[in-house]
């Protein structure tokens, strides 16, 4: 395992590690605004004949807290992490936020992308016509214990060290498993080491999100995106799979795979069919990119 100090195009330092030989696939994470928590989806695509790249966006983790903090400028350093490892063409594997950070790089330079993997996005109609029934479905989830304590800490400021217990709280309703403790246990996993949420960061590319996807202009430029593209659900995401129907209907070049049982992280609750789905696509030779037949606070 390599660190890097991959420096962006004005001079930001982002921190970058790479894994493995072969096929490179570089990692794009969650958020905005959070950092590098794809350890273990990466260490399911590790072994013979793939490279992992990961990487923390800029203003998080490990990177230098400075922006500026935008779609655009989000594009323009995963491209500078492409060419600090000197690829010429790689697959994408984006998360939530990651993954339409993903289908977005795609979207601009589709000639260094070999292969797309969509992992839990939110699709590519405007956010009011899934926010609702993900609102719905958080409350649902967060009951209990967790609910009072989560209603105690979010009337506190933000900025504390009670943050980190708030995203705990918030990110274990990320998980399908009936009991709340195994749930919590994934997000403390997720949460170590604490890096702090760059809500400056957050707020920014969310409001650039809401205000210019969900377009016509989006939908087609999905129509004309010749990349072969993987997208993976979890059943049990509390986040509408519906949403993500219009992307599925809008690629050219497209398969999809819903893991059952499992939740916004499919890899922790269904290692071995987000494995299998994933290392199989990467790995796939002369599949639809080779000319064949087609096979809130944070996103997260």
């Amino acid at each position: 395992m390599d660190d890097a100090a991959v420096l962006a195009d004005d001079g930001v330092r982002l921190w970058a590690v790479r894994s493995g030989d072969g096929v490179p696939v570089v990692f794009c994470h969650g958020g905005p605004g959070l950092w590098d928590t794809l350890g273990d989806a990466a260490a399911l695509l590790l072994g013979d004949g793939v490279a992992v790249y990961r990487w923390d966006q800029r203003g998080a983790g490990r990177s230098e807290r400075c922006g500026p903090y935008s779609v655009g400028q989000s594009v323009a350093d995963l491209d500078a992490v492409r060419r600090h490892f000197g690829l010429d063409r790689m697959t994408l594997l984006g998360h939530s936020w990651g993954a339409q950070l993903a289908l977005e790089y795609a979207l601009r330079y589709p000639e260094r992308v070999e292969r797309l993997v969509y992992v839990s996005g939110i699709g590519i109609d405007p956010s009011a016509s899934w926010r609702g029934a993900f609102r719905e479905r958080f409350w649902e989830r967060l009951d209990g214990e967790r609910l009072e304590r989560w209603t105690f800490l979010d009337g506190l400021p933000r900025g504390g060290e009670e943050d980190r217990e708030l995203c705990v709280l918030q990110w274990s309703t990320d998980f399908a498993d009936p009991d709340p403790d195994v749930c919590i246990a994934h997000a403390e996993r997720m949460a170590t080491p604490w890096f702090g949420v760059n809500f400056e960061c957050s707020a920014a590319i969310n409001a650039e999100n809401r205000r210019d996807w969900g377009t016509p202009a989006l939908r087609a430029r999905c129509t004309g995106l010749r990349v072969a593209t993987l997208i993976v659900d979890g059943e049990l995401d509390l986040r509408p799979r519906d949403a993500v129907d219009s992307l599925e209907a809008a690629l050219p070049e497209v398969s999809r795979v819903v893991l059952k049982g499992a939740g916004h992280l499919p890899w922790v609750e269904e290692p071995a069919g987000f494995g299998a789905a994933v290392r199989g696509f990467v790995l796939e030779r002369g599949g639809p990119g080779d000319g064949a037949s087609p096979p809130a606070g944070p996103l997260r």
